[in-house]
């Protein structure tokens, strides 16, 4: 019944859509314009990419800390390690450079050498008061030598702040106006003012300034992210039209196909528009995902138009076959290659949900496409010339089923023995997969931005805000003497772990204003006793200077504290050695009933989104399998032939999962979607080959090795042709300037490489081996789903 009702289906979507093609055409112009419309809407992402849910323990921290003490990732740093600096000529404009930033309504306050203040004591007032260390500007060189003097010999309370004693390396600190640092406001302060005035800056004083911080970061590599679409299209299409027409050798089917997925790539970013989700380094990557995944549904839909030509020369007969024969068969494959990535919807991770909705959207919109404007445009153009049709005798081509008609035939002993060893290789290359969580991984080695990163990495101890917020569960507790020592052992652990910077908090200065209560002593800087406490505080608390300098360390209410520090790119390893190593010293010191202590930070919150993401990834593959085994299930009412279909297309992951052990590639946002997305593409060949095989197993009264090699001859180059599209399609990709989108590209082209042959080799070899258990009636006879119909289907040419 399901047989009869599918097969009529498919005659009457054919008869509507060759009947109704201008209608179906208009219909398409309409909808393109109006996913054009939608253009306007998209959005580029302004924040690091938040993998974790929004009710996650993480996040929750996280925000609680934003809420007390705002934005941590507002920071522009401005750095120069040059000997010449120190004259008067250049300190002086360095420090008029710092200076100009002040005037801007993006920025909240600056703070550069000429901004240091030194603490002194007033012993009228009893308070202490703030005296800068340059009062207008410097006229000499002896004024210079007491500066150096005074910064990296008097006052460590700004050591490895704005400065390196050891190194003379000097920074200026610009925080942007927290409400606008992750607006678009930002990328117009970063690339319209702080980028032409430092690139001036240099050219006149012919110093090389080093940028970086968050803001600064996010803003040009976001610009990367959003050039390079345009690239990827283009390679995209460059590539895939190149093989298409190698293949068929001609510009009539290429530039249609071209017309097919360029008007995929529209309603793609329309339904991005069209949804308000922003363009991630991942939703970047869908409209040339688009383009290699469409283009073999081209393939198959004008091979076969071309094969039915050439059969009985019946250009309409043809056209309605290609719907009715490949119609199907297209939908089938199109819907597992979606499903693969619909199961990122069920992930509780917005980047990878909106990801998964955008991308199992806009195939299945591809595949619409290809059905509805092929066949129409295909009745507009004239009968097939004998040169479009030439590919279709290829002698080559004919070698290379000989070849797997061959190996499966008397080398399938061999076939076994090379999957048995790839899968023991492979099982061993798994273990040594290492997992990252470093937020700067995959931004590009080769952009001046990263190497920047790496300077102040080695001046500064790093970039990447580690924030731990002190709660002391009181009004005014932070400034207890026994709040303050403790933070002070928590400070000391900091400072001995090499991928940390020197901690920045108020312990520093309570120190600063001991050591200004003792004229500046340096020995003095350091907490007071509880018997200096007392009139220490006392200068404090008549000082509105130190009143401005606290609420950077302490909220109003003076019951919460940070201690800031900074940390190299490290990996997830590190990262959670060093968490551990604070947990530990906080757990010692801090009693749980007097205070509560979290670590947070936008490093901890990445590294933490990359561990939930690799839970996840085991999460999503599972459900990809599971749905494609129901698939299967549902198609052939067979267990046995869900394993024998599973068991090709896991291999390719297993080896894949291996190699990136073997070549130290670690699992990381980007290469996560790997494997669902390569096993949801690989299972359609799968399905190609198992429908063939049990239509040929009907063609030939249920002789197994005949409708073996049949099936293996009728799809083989098919599955050659789409494969190797989509190798090099996928293979793009690796042309970009991340590390994991390059990664990303060159294991799904490698993945789907040897799906391809696992399919074409090892599948009918299974089939072969196991046929007495597997390929018999019993099992094949009636599948629920026809997916290629007999070749008595309906042919009306009206």
């Amino acid at each position: 019944m399901f047989k009869l009702f599918t097969k009529n289906f498919w005659g009457v979507t054919a008869r509507l859509i060759l009947r109704n093609k201008i209608s179906i055409l208009i219909g398409i112009v309409l909808i393109t314009i109006f996913f054009s419309l939608q253009w306007k809407n998209m959005r580029f992402t302004f924040t690091e990419a938040n993998l974790l849910p929004d009710d996650h323990e993480i996040n929750i921290i996280y925000n609680d800390f934003l809420k007390t003490f705002g934005e941590e990732g507002n920071l522009i740093v401005l750095g120069i390690k040059d000997s010449t600096l120190f004259t008067t000529e250049k300190l002086n404009a360095w420090n008029k450079l710092s200076e100009e930033f002040k005037g801007y309504v993006a920025v909240e306050t600056v703070i550069s050498i000429k901004d240091l203040q030194k603490l002194v004591k007033d012993t009228v007032h009893e308070k202490f008061l703030l005296q800068p260390f340059i009062k207008d500007s410097i006229t000499s060189v002896a004024q210079i030598d007491l500066l150096q003097e005074e910064l990296f010999n008097k006052y460590p309370f700004y050591d490895n702040f704005l400065f390196n004693k050891e190194t003379k390396t000097i920074r200026t600190a610009i925080y942007m106006d927290k409400s606008i640092v992750n607006t678009s406001a930002r990328k117009d302060f970063v690339v319209d003012v702080l980028m032409p005035k430092i690139e001036a800056f240099e050219k006149d004083y012919n110093l090389d300034v080093r940028i970086s911080g968050m803001p600064y970061i996010r803003t040009l590599n976001a610009q990367i992210i959003i050039d390079e679409i345009s690239g990827f299209v283009l390679a995209a299409l460059l590539v895939t039209s190149l093989i298409f027409f190698f293949f068929f050798r001609s510009f009539r089917a290429t530039f249609i196909s071209l017309i097919v997925v360029c008007i995929g790539v529209m309603w793609t970013l329309g339904i991005l528009g069209l949804l308000k989700y922003e363009i991630t380094v991942l939703t970047a990557l869908i409209p040339p995902l688009i383009i290699v995944i469409g283009i073999p549904n081209c393939i198959f839909l004008i091979n076969k138009y071309q094969h039915e030509v050439q059969l009985h020369g019946n250009k309409v007969r043809s056209l309605q076959r290609v719907i009715t024969k490949i119609g199907n068969a297209t939908l089938m494959t199109n819907v597992t290659t979606a499903s693969g990535f619909a199961t990122f919807i069920l992930t509780e991770s917005t980047l990878l949900k909106e990801f998964g909705i955008v991308a199992s959207l806009s195939i299945l919109a591809i595949f619409i496409l290809c059905l509805l404007i092929i066949p129409i445009i295909y009745t507009f153009l004239p009968f097939p010339k004998d040169r479009h049709l030439e590919h279709l005798n290829k002698r080559w081509i004919g070698g290379f089923v000989n070849w797997m008609e061959c190996m499966v035939k008397n080398k399938h002993i061999t076939i076994y023995a090379v999957s048995i060893g790839l899968l023991i290789l492979s099982i061993i290359g798994i273990y040594q997969i290492k997992i990252s969580g470093s937020l700067i991984e995959d931004m590009p080695k080769k952009a001046e931005f990263f190497e920047d990163i790496r300077f102040f990495e080695q001046e500064f101890n790093g970039i990447m805000p580690l924030e731990i917020m002190i709660d002391t569960k009181r009004k005014k507790g932070v400034m207890k003497l026994s709040t303050l020592k403790r933070m002070d052992d928590l400070e000391d652990l900091i400072v001995e772990i090499p991928e940390l910077s020197k901690p920045i908090s108020v312990v520093g200065l309570v120190k600063y204003s001991k050591q200004a209560y003792y004229n500046g002593n340096t020995k003095f800087y350091q907490l007071p006793t509880s018997q200096e406490n007392s009139f220490i505080l006392s200068y404090a608390k008549n000082s509105t200077s130190n009143v401005d300098l606290l609420k950077n360390f302490v909220d109003s209410t003076g019951q919460y504290a940070r201690i800031t520090t900074f940390m190299k790119d490290v990996g997830t390893d590190k990262m959670e050695r060093i968490e551990e190593d604070l947990q530990a010293k906080i757990n010692k010191v801090f009693p749980k009933e007097q205070y509560n202590i979290t670590i947070t930070g936008k490093a901890l919150v990445f590294q933490k989104g990359t561990k939930y993401l690799v839970k996840n990834l085991a999460i999503s593959l599972s459900l990809a399998i599971l749905l494609i085994a129901l698939f299967m299930a549902y198609m052939f009412r067979s267990v046995r032939m869900i394993v024998v279909s599973l068991i090709p297309n896991l291999l390719p992951l297993l080896i894949t999962a291996g190699l990136m052990g073997y070549l130290g590639v670690p699992i990381k946002p980007s290469t996560i979607l790997v494997f669902s997305i390569a096993f949801g593409i690989s299972v359609d060949d799968t399905i190609h080959f198992l429908a063939k095989y049990r239509q040929e197993l009907q063609a030939n009264n249920w002789k197994i090795k005949i409708s073996v090699y049949g099936a293996l001859r009728e799809t083989g180059v098919s599955m050659f042709y789409t494969s190797i599209v989509l190798f090099f399609g996928f293979s793009v990709f690796i042309i970009s300037s991340f590390g994991g989108t390059v990664a990303l590209g060159a294991l799904v082209s490698v993945t789907l490489l040897f799906a391809m042959l696992s399919n074409l080799l090892l599948l009918p070899s299974l089939l072969l081996s196991l046929e007495r258990s597997i390929a018999n009636k019993q099992v094949l006879r009636k599948p629920t789903i026809n997916i290629i119909p007999e070749e008595d289907g309906i042919d009306d040419e009206n």
